[in-house]
């Protein structure tokens, strides 16, 4: 009587504890086993597998980097774990639970998988209770709702209900200050943002005002300064010469960088190249830096290259569309989530612009600065580094001119960027001038783009950066 009690009640806390424990537990496990949560408490010194959870993008396994607990600590939920590095980003994992770490399952640099356990925690009942559930396994959660983990560099804790929140209003975590525990996000925290935000990027003064722009304190000169005639200096790192063959596993990015190029090796790729005359830029972007410093901004020329190139995706959304494997069917993306390949010292990896349709060149500068420093430290997300619909590769920041770039499947186009150049070239009186000549290296997928639409699509960016005033026409 009292176990039909117990199925048929709302809530098992309506059974007083000492009824139910007069079972064995195993005659309380029906088939709707998920609703049985905290039905009896946890004894003293109860082991609980905390399991990585599903992470995401299809991830089945990342590589310890380091752990910031050891056996015998004690940890309260929230507290981090570790540090794992799966083929897209950083994450660090945090603990579910309040108790004691009695074992690490896996060393450093070792592969762990997703749904295994990760560590054994004691649980100390009178501290809380852990449900039947947790003991048995770590349900996965889904990629909006990692409430336990927290992608490296946007450390925020939150609900599921407050992610959601923020994700139906296009709010970053990352950008909300929270106010409770441990700096937690709260529902009132979305909704103060929300209640202040302008939809803008404000200079950090805290009156929004129209900044004039700044005399000219010396004439800008019609070339900057050649960084060609610079001698490569070597990076200094200590030589050792064992006489030995090494042999060291393909992990982390090189591991994505991997299986990216094996999947591109399937696309059929055809090039295209041109030059650029970006003299007027050169003089623009000259005029616009100090005003991008005050607003604490630093503009380099990508932001121009990535507005363009989305000006010119408006125009032909073939190149930023995206082809089944079997392919049937071609999928034309609405947002231009443009790439920009970075050099760093975990390897070459590729963080995106989300939204440039929607971005002014000021806003895309000011992501740019944000992605590369969280790249220079190691720190971006899964967020950044995934949904890429097209990308550029700026080669000239290191000295290349022309290139043959790859395209990263799903993605259909990419252009090469090379180093600005000043070269003599002929006006339309058959006069010789000084002129900024910057080449670009497009690749295409020939199974959906031809010839003619790749040229066309390059003509139409390289009169935007030509004519960089033109692009107000087209700016909304």
């Amino acid at each position: 009587v009292c176990i039909h009690r117990v199925r048929s009640c709302s809530s098992i806390h309506s059974v007083k504890s000492k009824y139910v424990c007069v079972f064995d537990k195993s005659a309380l496990k029906f088939s709707h086993q998920q609703r049985l949560l905290r039905t009896s408490p946890v004894s003293c010194g109860q082991i609980v597998q905390f399991k990585l959870s599903d992470i995401g993008e299809g991830i089945t396994e990342v590589t310890v980097k380091e752990w910031y607990i050891k056996e015998g600590d004690s940890v309260s939920q929230f507290d981090s774990i570790c540090e794992v590095q799966s083929d897209k980003a950083s994450v660090t994992i945090t603990s579910r639970y309040d108790g004691v770490i009695r074992k690490l399952h896996y060393s450093i640099d070792e592969i762990a998988f997703v749904g295994k356990p990760l560590v054994d925690i004691e649980i100390d009942a009178s501290k809380g209770v852990a449900s039947e559930e947790d003991v048995v396994e770590t349900p996965p959660m889904s990629h909006e709702e990692h409430t336990h983990q927290e992608i490296k560099g946007h450390k925020t804790l939150a609900t599921p209900a407050v992610r959601r929140l923020a994700m139906e209003n296009n709010i970053k975590l990352s950008e909300v200050v929270g106010t409770g525990k441990d700096n937690r996000i709260l529902k009132e925290d979305i909704l103060n943002y929300l209640a202040k935000q302008t939809g803008a990027i404000l200079p950090p003064s805290p009156k929004a005002e129209i900044i004039p722009p700044l005399p000219k304190p010396e004439t800008v000169p019609a070339a900057p300064k050649d960084k060609a005639r610079k001698i490569p200096v070597p990076v200094s790192r200590p030589i050792e010469f064992s006489g030995k063959d090494k042999t060291e596993p393909v992990t982390g990015f090189q591991k994505a960088m991997v299986k990216t190029m094996s999947a591109a090796l399937k696309i059929p790729h055809f090039g295209y190249c041109d030059e650029i005359d970006l003299t007027q830029l050169v003089q623009l972007r000259e005029e616009l830096k100090p005003l991008a410093e005050i607003r604490g901004v630093k503009l380099s020329f990508m932001p121009f290259f990535i507005k363009a190139a989305s000006l010119g995706l408006l125009q032909y959304p073939i190149l930023n569309a995206s082809l089944d494997e079997n392919c049937q069917s071609v999928t034309y993306k609405a947002s231009h989530n443009i790439g920009v390949a970075m050099d760093t010292e975990q390897g070459l990896i590729v963080p995106n612009v989300k939204n440039v349709q929607v971005c002014s060149v000021f806003d895309i500068a000011a992501e740019l600065n944000r992605l590369q420093s969280l790249g220079s430290a190691g720190q971006l997300g899964t967020s950044d580094l995934t949904g890429g619909t097209f990308t550029l590769s700026n080669i000239g920041t290191i000295g290349g001119t022309y290139a043959k770039p790859v395209i990263l499947p799903p993605e259909v186009a990419i252009g090469a960027l090379g180093k600005i150049q000043v070269l003599p070239r002929f006006n339309g009186k058959g006069e010789v001038f000084k002129a900024q000549i910057m080449n670009v290296s497009w690749s295409a997928d020939h199974r959906v783009i031809d010839g003619a639409t790749m040229a066309r699509f390059s003509n139409l960016w390289k009169s935007y950066l030509e004519n960089p005033a033109s692009m107000l026409l087209d700016l909304k």
